[in-house]
């Protein structure tokens, strides 16, 4: 019976080893789908994909789906290799029923909140059909048809699946701030592809602050003059940025902060300020004082002009004002502010913010928009028609969705916090353990993650972007119910190469800055050591002696980290289940890790002749050489079923303490799992 069981034991771990992707695919029916769709069937046929594949068109649909119809065959062409430009562009006169692709839509759909997204994708052996109401759910069709491509020993085909399928939320977006770093047109253009891929639908572009106001002004040009340093988008560039989103079925939504995080605004017009000074364009980042007047009648004349110019410049219906992170100090230091407050029996500076945006809600409402702002705007009296932005915490979320404004959670999708897609993944708008009323549940707009850009630069932002957004994208597409975090990260992996073939840059960023790094072409060892270390999370970065300005050096060992290492992710895991079974081959596979991690700092040392600057990074070399040799160690004892003593415990436990010490502001991730085999090594509680 013992050798039974030990079989039995053995057989179940192998399948967990070798087996669990087929098993999660047979569970999801998935495949490497990202957003998982709402229904999906299989039916075992299968469409081979030859060069004779064409596409047709049919319906009354935008003329936006003939362009991204091209663009699939042309993506096609270039994931398959075959040669399918026999049909060049996709047009009008495209439209056989009897293609191998056939498209089929009842009418043009509308850049709006809640237009109808739905699409059907059904593949047979001989014919792939989308039908959808509207071209941008067909887009939506074609992204999933693209995430089917599989292949075999035949070459490559579309399985054949029926597939009916919507979004959970009808606002999926991203926040690329463009201010504290500004980001060129390519950075916004595959950022739009790389939302597409994925399903999400707005950007949201931060596009003013104490650092900048990117946006030229036909109305008030001395904002690009002196509040831009140069760097700013022509209209004609947020006009093409308009429609290649537009194109991609991705709404544009602007914002321009006020009454704080106005200094540049403040460095062009210093007459609007509350407080009389010598401003110019901050080159930190954080929260700082500078305010408009909202005493001061010029202001709503100013912001008037400014934000009617910007209301025809971007056709969204909804016009971000920020309204966040006022201080207030520079109110109270006014005594004219102070004494008008007192008039006006207003008790505290939120009072009188909440006046001012009351005051500019009518300038947007005359141009058609809806206005937002994040969730510092929720005050008593502050009309229902507004949207709000929660990013502070669940409890100003739940509270503006119970008293009845609209609202979309970005807490908890903060990307530039380096926290991994699980915490994320698992961050739902409207989760189990609140009941919310049907009513409220229809004020939950959908959520937004969060790319701030003061630690980023156009060569590193795509690498916070992604792929962690796609996870993100498909908790606002996809079920409550699909949320096993295994899986995600099975298919994660996969979106994470199709949205490279998309020009993302993601991976490709990372061997140029570690060439620069090494100051050479062997970056062999500040690899082994880059894979296993991540950038300090949350705002940790930028404390301490360290401060960061627009000026800094983006291109340390920080900057080339990612986040949510894959190998420290699976070493966790492979250790998980040796402690749990003494598989030989994992003893072996972590073993041969632990040894590349232990020999490497000799290595490291070498690269650092040749490159001073990665002299901040050397505790971590040497700090994981001791852990690795602490973990080999725990695994001899573990293997001759030896257990030390307690002073080789207490030695082994001090490694991993210092361990945990950042260098280069960056640190280890393998220090639990080799804490667990020191544990486990000395018979403790390794859990």
């Amino acid at each position: 019976m013992k050798r039974n069981a030990f079989i039995i034991r053995n057989i179940l771990v192998l399948l967990l080893l070798t087996g669990w992707q087929f098993a999660r695919a047979q569970i999801n029916n998935t495949y490497n789908l990202m957003p998982v769709p709402r229904e999906l069937k299989t039916n075992g046929e299968r469409l081979d994909i030859t060069q004779n594949f064409r596409v047709s068109v049919t319906g009354h649909p935008d003329p936006r789906i003939y362009a991204e119809a091209s663009r699939f065959i042309r993506r096609l062409g270039e994931k398959t290799g075959l040669f399918l430009d026999k049909q060049g562009y996709v047009g009008q006169q495209d439209n056989n029923p009897s293609a191998p692709l056939l498209i089929r839509v009842q009418r043009p759909g509308k850049l709006d909140l809640n237009e109808d997204e739905t699409y059907s994708l059904d593949v047979h052996d001989q014919q792939v059909i989308i039908d959808a109401r509207t071209d941008l759910g067909a887009i939506h069709g074609l992204e999933t048809l693209l995430q089917l491509i599989s292949t075999d020993e035949q070459g490559y085909y579309f399985p054949g699946v029926s597939i009916k399928d919507q979004p959970r939320f009808a606002w999926r977006g991203l926040l690329l701030d463009v201010v504290l770093h500004f980001m060129p047109m390519d950075v916004i253009k595959r950022t739009l592809d790389g939302m597409a891929a994925v399903k999400l639908n707005v950007l949201h572009l931060h596009l003013s602050n104490d650092q900048g106001f990117r946006v030229e002004s036909k109305v008030f040009p001395q904002l690009q003059r002196k509040a831009s340093d140069g760097l700013y988008y022509s209209q004609e560039e947020i006009r093409e940025i308009i429609r290649y989103a537009g194109q991609r079925g991705i709404r544009i939504v602007p914002e321009f902060v006020v009454p704080a995080h106005t200094t540049a605004i403040l460095t062009a017009f210093p007459e609007l300020a509350s407080v009389k000074r010598k401003y110019s364009l901050q080159r930190y980042f954080g929260v700082f004082d500078p305010v408009l007047d909202p005493t001061n009648e010029k202001v709503y004349v100013f912001l008037d002009k400014l934000f009617t110019e910007m209301a025809h410049l971007f056709p969204d219906a909804y016009f971000h004002i920020g309204g966040d992170e006022n201080t207030g100090k520079d109110w109270e230091n006014n005594p004219h502010i102070r004494a008008y407050m007192k008039a006006h029996g207003m008790k505290n500076y939120m009072d009188l913010q909440t006046a001012f945006n009351k005051r500019i809600l009518p300038i947007l409402e005359k141009n058609g928009k809806t206005m937002m702002g994040w969730d510092e705007i929720l005050q008593p009296g502050v009309p229902k028609n507004i949207v709000i932005q929660s990013w502070r915490g669940n409890e100003a979320y739940y509270t503006s969705i119970k008293r009845g404004y609209k609202a979309i959670l970005s807490y908890g999708y903060y990307i530039d916090l380096i926290q991994p897609a699980s915490y994320h993944y698992l961050n739902d708008p409207a989760p189990d353990s609140v009941n919310f009323t049907a009513a409220e549940i229809k004020n939950i707009l959908g959520g937004e993650a969060t790319m701030w850009s003061e630690l980023v630069t156009p060569e590193t932002v795509d690498s916070r972007i992604w792929p962690r957004s796609a996870a993100i994208a498909e908790r606002l597409w996809s079920s409550r119910e699909i949320k096993d975090v295994d899986d995600m990260y099975r298919r994660l992996d996969r979106v994470s190469l199709n949205l490279e073939a998309l020009g993302l840059r993601h991976e490709a960023y990372k061997q140029p800055m570690l060439r620069r790094l090494a100051n050479g072409y062997d970056t062999r060892a500040l690899e082994v050591l880059v894979n296993v270390i991540e950038p300090l999370k949350i705002y940790e970065r930028n404390q301490g002696d360290t401060m960061y300005s627009a000026f800094s050096p983006y291109t340390k060992i920080a900057d080339v980290a990612t986040p949510d290492q894959a190998l420290p992710r699976i070493f966790s895991r492979e250790t998980d289940l040796f402690l749990k079974n003494h598989e030989p081959a994992l003893e072996k596979k972590i073993t041969d890790q632990l040894l590349i991690w232990k020999e490497n700092h000799q290595h490291f040392l070498e690269t650092l002749r040749s490159s001073p600057e990665l002299g901040e990074a050397v505790s971590l070399s040497e700090n994981l050489s001791r852990l690795a040799a602490a973990g080999l160690s725990a695994m001899t004892f573990i293997h001759a079923g030896q257990q030390p003593d307690a002073d080789w415990l207490e030695g082994q436990l001090k490694i991993t303490e210092k361990a945990r010490e950042q260098g280069g502001r960056c640190e280890l991730q393998v220090v639990t799992p080799v804490e667990q085999l020191i544990k486990a090594a000395a018979g403790r509680d390794w859990h």
